[in-house]
């Protein structure tokens, strides 16, 4: 029986024609088959010539000089992605409704419940699949998946010169303001400008909770939620930036919309999400 503990090992290779399977089944309690669940998960690594990169391929002969890193959690390791939803396929790059859960980038332990992987693996014909911008791993919506080198650099080069517009919608707790005037936050976030556009679209006397509607120009890290709650609206089920107790919703936050020029095509794109898939009051 493998070791259900946490492992996490560094091989320096000092002999050539062997692979990860042989250097890691000798070295610890796993069973071939599980190490080679274990790559194709996305927790083990190799680094040759200061490069390091994930290693899935069980049959791969590392290099005298090579480093082999495992990171085996078997608690991780065992998480089920949930399932996307493909809106469109480009070709050079789709765009994908993203589910609570799901997570835009992977960590050192798994990339399997990604966004990435999961386009990589799904897509028909199958290609490499490539992160060009990010949503919070509670946030559901839109996100967009380059699948060459050339699109993800020119997409990443749109998201940098703000050239993708974004738009939002989430439930936050209280009434917010009802005004024919979009309320513009500008409170810096890590010491970096960070500007919100927020707008009434309803509000829900018996739940007490508004729906409203959000612009970004900036995309720092949490900005949304950290932007509603500063000024006494937080994001209903919020777990980071609330003090609601006993949370029985994921949270209300949606990228409803993605619009920009196709660098590949020039031609204008615009996704919307089905109100389905949209915050409900």
């Amino acid at each position: 029986m493998p070791n259900d503990d946490v492992i996490e090992k560094h091989f320096d290779i000092k002999q050539g024609d062997v692979t990860a399977v042989d250097i890691i089944s000798s070295a610890t309690n796993l069973s071939k088959n599980i190490i080679k669940q274990t790559m194709a998960k996305g927790a083990v690594w190799v680094t040759r010539s200061k490069h390091t990169q994930r290693l899935r391929r069980a049959s791969r002969k590392l290099n005298v000089g090579d480093t082999l890193h495992l990171y085996y959690n078997p608690d991780v390791l065992a998480t089920e992605p949930p399932e996307p939803i493909l809106i469109a396929d480009e070709k050079d790059y789709s765009v994908w409704f993203k589910p609570c859960g799901l997570l835009s980038q992977g960590s050192k332990w798994s990339d399997h419940c990604t966004i990435t992987r999961w386009a990589s693996q799904h897509l028909k014909p199958e290609r490499s699949a490539f992160i060009v911008h990010r949503l919070d791993r509670a946030a559901t919506g839109l996100i967009l998946v380059a699948h060459t080198k050339k699109a993800t650099t020119a997409l990443t080069q749109l998201f940098q010169q703000r050239a993708i517009k974004k738009n939002y919608q989430a439930i936050v707790q209280g009434h917010f303001p009802e005004s024919p005037k979009v309320l513009t936050i500008e409170t810096p976030i890590d010491d970096k400008p960070a500007v919100s556009h927020i707008k009434l679209i309803g509000y829900s006397e018996e739940r007490d909770c508004s729906l409203v509607n959000v612009d970004i120009e900036t995309g720092r890290k949490h900005q949304i939620r950290k932007h509603l709650s500063s000024i006494g609206f937080p994001i209903v089920g919020d777990r980071l930036y609330s003090d609601e107790q006993g949370f029985k919703t994921d949270l209300q936050l949606t990228a409803v919309s993605l619009s920009f020029t196709c660098p590949i095509s020039n031609m204008p794109r615009r996704y919307n999400l089905d109100s389905q898939l949209r915050p409900q009051l």
